[in-house]
């Protein structure tokens, strides 16, 4: 046999190797992102609630951890000595009114 013909069909068989190898794995790749996007669909609802759950807490936590402060500063101090509750009523009003 030729010394050529030798190194030819040796090559050619490595490639079919590779080749093979390849598409292994891409076989792999795809039937992951198939599977995964399937886990996701099937558990959406429940990915979502635990997601509005987690958002909501640190939310409060963001308020309730600032609203002190902000309730503090918002606060006007209170005055020392204040006057009448209502005052007297007038005797006579505008000149179109007549009070008896």
């Amino acid at each position: 046999m030729d010394p050529i013909y030798n190194t030819s069909l040796y090559t050619k068989l490595q490639m079919q190797k590779v080749v093979n190898v390849l598409a292994v794995l891409s076989f792999v790749g795809t039937a992951g992102i198939v599977g995964g996007g399937t886990v996701v669909y099937l558990n959406k609802d429940s990915i979502v609630e635990n997601i509005k759950s987690q958002v909501a807490a640190a939310a409060g936590e963001a308020i309730s951890g600032a609203l002190p402060g902000m309730l503090d500063s918002a606060m006007p101090e209170l005055p020392s000595a204040t006057g009448g509750a209502i005052p007297s009523l007038p005797s006579t009003t505008g000149p179109a009114i007549r009070m008896p």
